[in-house]
């Protein structure tokens, strides 16, 4: 009783050598060229696409973390125009429009080393607000993730006063 312990037969064919993997690879490329550039590009896209979210998303909070951040005492800061802010804004918010943020930046130079939540409707200018202000030696500084939209989205309060 020689055999396997599943009780198949054992097999006498030789085992064929196959190629290294590498070399079946390089093989493969060379006769599908188009296919393998396809897959390269493809693989860059992914890569590049990552890393972009990644850059972008340094920084940034969803609603429910910045809740969390304002309880421990965070500043917010909504750079949307003062029309927007008038009509809806997060408690407590303070308003400085993005396009003012780089004169207007004096009125909270002394909050530079606490933590500062930035917003705007749907979170992109709040990124490049949020870049100039780590520019100007903003230390703590985060973006809300997807904006007042996100933040209505999750049925958080708005206020106008």
């Amino acid at each position: 009783m020689g055999g396997p312990p599943w009780g198949g037969a054992r097999s006498t064919l030789p085992v064929k050598e196959s190629a290294p993997t590498m070399q079946r690879l390089l093989e493969y490329a060379a006769h599908h060229r188009y296919l393998s550039v396809l897959v390269v590009v493809a693989a860059l896209a992914v890569l590049i696409y990552e890393l972009r979210e990644r850059a972008r998303g340094v920084g940034a909070v969803g609603p429910q973390d910045a809740v969390r951040m304002m309880n421990q005492g965070a500043t917010l800061l909504d750079v949307r125009s003062a029309s927007d802010f008038a009509a809806g804004h997060i408690r407590g918010a303070r308003n400085l429009p993005s396009d003012t943020l780089t004169t207007g930046v004096d009125g909270i130079r002394r909050l530079k080393d606490r933590p500062i939540i930035v917003y705007c409707e749907h979170g992109v200018a709040a990124t490049g607000a949020m870049r100039q202000l780590v520019q100007q030696g903003f230390s703590k500084v985060v973006n809300l993730r997807g904006g007042l939209s996100a933040w209505r989205a999750e049925q958080l309060p708005v206020t106008r006063d």
